[in-house]
C-alpha cells in the first residue's frame, strides 16, 4: 500500500500519496505544461538590486566586496520543477564598468522549503535564512560579466527578502500579480468505499507554484504541495465532483481545472452472513444469496464448480470473503460446452469462481487455484476483487469480459498462469479480442468492459502471457501501482510484454516491472490497434507516467507504440518514466517532458 500524509480542515480530508516517485525534472523551457507565448517568464523570477553608497555604508562587509557605486543585478531561475521540489540557479550580473571582487547573497525560504544541496558557493544556513558567499574561483565579477551558483530544495517555496552585499534584491521589482497556469489532466487514480485518489499535471508560475487546492462540490481544502492526493472521509456509493487550482507565494490563484466526477465504491451490504465450510454449502449459498448478504468462507479447500447469477445492488452489494487458506479449486471442465460460455446444467466450465450477469459483488481475501481459469466476471459490472490470490491456472488468472464495466482488482497476487496454454495465460484480461465479440459483445457489438481499475497488485512471475492484456474496444481504465515480474513469459502468440494495450484512454501510472530469464521478453509495454467493427480508436489516447522498467538487458523499449501515426488523440509517454537494462531505451515515440 502507498504511504500517506494527511491534511485536514473542517470540511474534508486530503491524504497526499508519497509512495510513488516524483516526476523526473525537466528543463524550464521544456516543462510539460509550458503555455504557448509565456516563454521564460513562466519559470523565472528576477530580483534587481541597486548597490548605492547610502545602502552599503550600513553594511559591515569585507573590504574586498563590491565597489559602492557598482550596479549589481540578481536573477533567480527555477531550472526544473517537480511535485515536491525544484532546482534553481541564481545569477549575479555586474552592470557597471567597475569590477566586483567578492559577493554575498542572502535570502529566506518559507517554512517547509529546505535546501538539500548547493554548489559554486559557500552556504551558511540558520533556520530558514540562507547566506551564499562566493567560492574561491568565482568571487571576481568583471564589468558586464556574471557569476552563478545553484541549489536544490525540497518544497515549492521561493526566496524572500533577498539581499546582495546588503542591498535588497527586490528593489525595483514590480509586485507579483500573475496567477499560475490552470492545472490540467485532472483524473481519478483510485477509488475505495470512503476515498478517492486524484492526480493532475503540474501548473507553472513566474514565481513558482507553492500549493494546490482541491475542491469537492465547491468545498475547498487546505493547500498542499503535491500533484496527487487522496480525499478521505467520503460516503460509500456516492458521486462527487472535484476541481483543482494552483496558488503561488503571493497568494495568486489560478482558475479551477476542468472538473472530474467519480462515485465511491459501495460499502458491504447489511444483509445476512452465510457461514460456509464445505463445497456443498458454498454451492448452495451462491445459488440463494441475496443483495446485502455476505458469504463467509472458513479455511479449507473447496472443490467444485462455483458460480453465481445472483445480482447485488449499488446500495446492497453481495460479498464473498475468506482467509487466504480458503482455497477454491475447480477440477473441470466437464460436460458439453455451449457455443458461447453460459451457465448450463451438466456443464462445468472449469472456472475457479464465476459471476454471470451478477453485478455489484465484492470478492475478498481467499485463494483460487488449480483451475482452468481463475476468476471470470461475465456481464457483471461494479465487481471489486480485493486481496485475493490466483495461482496455478491453466489459462488466464482474472478476466473481466462481456461488458463487465467499472470493475476493480486491487492488492491481489496473480502468478503461475498459462500452465496448459501459455499463450492464453494472461494475468489480468480486460475485454475480449474482436474475434470473440460474437460471444461477448453487447447490443452494440463490442465487449465494452470499460473503466476497469488494476491497482497495487503483484502479477508474476510465471505468468505465461501478458501480465495485463487490455483488449480493443475498452475505454478509460487505470493500471496503477502494480509490480510485474516477467520471468516465465512464453512469447507464444506475441505474449512477450508485461502489458499489451489495445484499448483507448488508459492511464498507466506508478507501476514497476522487471525481467529475468527464463522467458521471452520483447518490450515492457506494447500498444497495438486492431481494426474492429464497430470501429474504435484502438490503441490511442493512453498515458504512461512514473513507471519504472527494468528490462533485464533483454527488452527493447520500455514502451513500444505501433499506433501513433493514426491516432487523433496520441499516446503520451512522460519523462517521469524511467528505464534500465533496455537494448533500445524508454520509448519509440517522442517523450513528453
Amino acid at each position: 500500500m502507498r504511504p500517506t500524509l494527511t491534511y485536514a480542515d473542517s470540511s474534508f480530508k486530503l491524504t497526499m500519496g508519497i509512495g510513488r516517485p516524483a516526476p523526473v525534472s525537466a528543463p524550464a523551457l521544456a516543462h510539460p505544461l509550458h503555455p504557448k507565448g509565456k516563454h521564460m517568464a513562466t519559470l523565472r523570477r528576477k530580483f534587481l538590486a541597486l548597490a548605492t553608497a547610502g545602502v552599503l555604508s550600513l553594511i559591515a562587509a569585507p573590504a574586498a566586496h563590491a565597489d559602492p557605486t557598482t550596479d549589481l543585478h540578481v536573477g533567480f531561475e527555477q531550472t526544473s520543477i517537480w511535485a515536491t521540489g525544484y532546482t534553481a540557479t541564481v545569477t549575479l550580473t555586474n552592470d557597471s564598468p567597475t569590477a566586483v571582487d567578492g559577493w554575498t547573497i542572502e535570502f529566506d525560504l518559507p517554512s517547509g522549503t529546505r535546501i538539500t544541496n548547493s554548489w559554486s558557493s559557500q552556504r551558511t544556513t540558520t533556520g530558514d535564512h540562507h547566506r551564499f558567499d562566493n567560492a574561491a574561483f568565482n568571487g571576481l565579477v568583471s564589468p558586464g560579466g556574471s557569476r552563478d551558483f545553484g541549489f536544490t530544495v525540497t518544497g515549492l517555496g521561493t526566496p524572500l527578502d533577498c539581499t546582495v552585499n546588503g542591498a535588497p534584491c527586490q528593489d525595483g521589482t514590480p509586485p507579483d500579480t500573475e496567477a499560475p497556469t490552470v492545472p490540467t489532466g485532472l483524473r481519478v487514480v483510485a477509488t475505495t468505499t470512503g476515498s478517492v485518489t486524484l492526480g493532475w499535471n503540474a501548473a507553472t508560475d513566474d514565481t513558482g507554484v507553492t500549493g494546490y487546492l482541491v475542491e469537492r462540490d465547491g468545498t475547498r481544502a487546505q493547500p498542499h504541495p503535491g500533484t496527487e492526493v487522496t480525499v478521505t472521509g467520503l460516503a460509500a456509493d456516492t458521486e462527487y465532483r472535484f476541481t483543482v487550482s494552483a496558488e503561488d507565494a503571493a497568494g495568486n490563484r489560478s482558475a479551477a481545472s476542468t472538473s472530474v466526477s467519480v462515485r465511491t465504491l459501495p460499502a458491504r451490504g447489511s444483509g445476512a452472513v452465510i457461514d460456509v465450510g464445505t463445497a456443498d454449502e458454498l454451492t448452495a449459498a451462491l445459488a440463494s444469496v441475496q443483495p446485502g448478504d455476505t458469504i463467509a468462507l472458513a479455511p479449507g479447500e473447496y472443490r467444485g464448480s462455483f458460480r453465481s447469477t445472483n445480482a447485488g445492488t449499488a446500495q446492497q452489494p453481495i460479498t464473498i470473503t475468506g482467509p487466504a487458506d480458503a482455497v477454491l479449486v475447480n477440477p473441470g471442465p466437464s460436460g458439453t460446452a455451449p457455443s458461447c460460455p453460459a451457465p448450463e446444467p451438466g456443464w462445468n466450465s472449469g472456472y475457479g469462481f464465476w459471476l454471470y450477469e451478477a453485478p455489484h459483488w465484492m470478492i475478498e481475501g481467499f485463494t483460487v487455484a488449480d483451475s482452468k481459469k481463475g476468476i471470470v466476471i461475465d456481464d457483471s459490472s461494479h465487481v471489486t476483487i480485493d486481496g485475493v490470490r490466483v495461482q496455478r491456472i491453466d489459462d488466464e488468472g482474472v478476466h473481466f469480459r462481456k461488458s463487465s464495466s467499472d470493475g476493480v482488482i486491487r492488492d491481489s497476487v496473480v502468478e503461475h498462469t498459462g500452465l496448459a496454454q501459455p499463450q492464453y495465460g494472461e494475468g489480468v484480461y480486460i475485454g475480449s479480442a474482436v474475434s470473440n465479440w460474437r460471444c461477448y459483445g453487447n447490443t452494440g457489438g463490442a465487449d465494452r468492459s470499460d473503466r476497469v481499475q488494476v491497482l497495487d497488485n503483484r502479477i508474476g512471475p510465471w505468468v505465461g502471457a501478458e501480465h495485463i492484456d487490455v483488449k480493443e474496444g475498452t475505454f478509460g481504465g487505470v493500471i496503477a501501482g502494480n509490480t510485474f515480474h516477467g520471468q516465465g513469459l512464453s512469447g507464444q502468440n506475441y505474449a512477450d510484454s508485461w502489458v499489451d494495450v489495445k484499448g483507448v484512454d488508459y492511464l498507466i501510472e506508478g507501476n514497476t516491472g522487471d525481467f529475468e530469464s527464463p522467458g521471452v521478453f520483447a518490450h515492457g509495454y506494447e500498444v497495438h490497434g486492431p481494426t474492429t467493427s464497430p470501429a474504435f480508436p484502438n490503441g490511442c489516447g493512453n498515458v504512461w507516467r512514473n513507471n519504472h522498467s527494468d528490462l533485464g538487458g533483454v527488452g527493447g523499449w520500455a514502451v513500444n507504440v505501433t499506433t501513433q501515426s493514426r491516432c487523433d488523440s496520441p499516446n503520451i509517454v512522460y519523462a517521469s518514466n524511467t528505464v534500465s537494462g533496455a537494448t533500445n531505451g524508454l520509448t519509440n515515440i517522442p517523450v513528453t517532458p
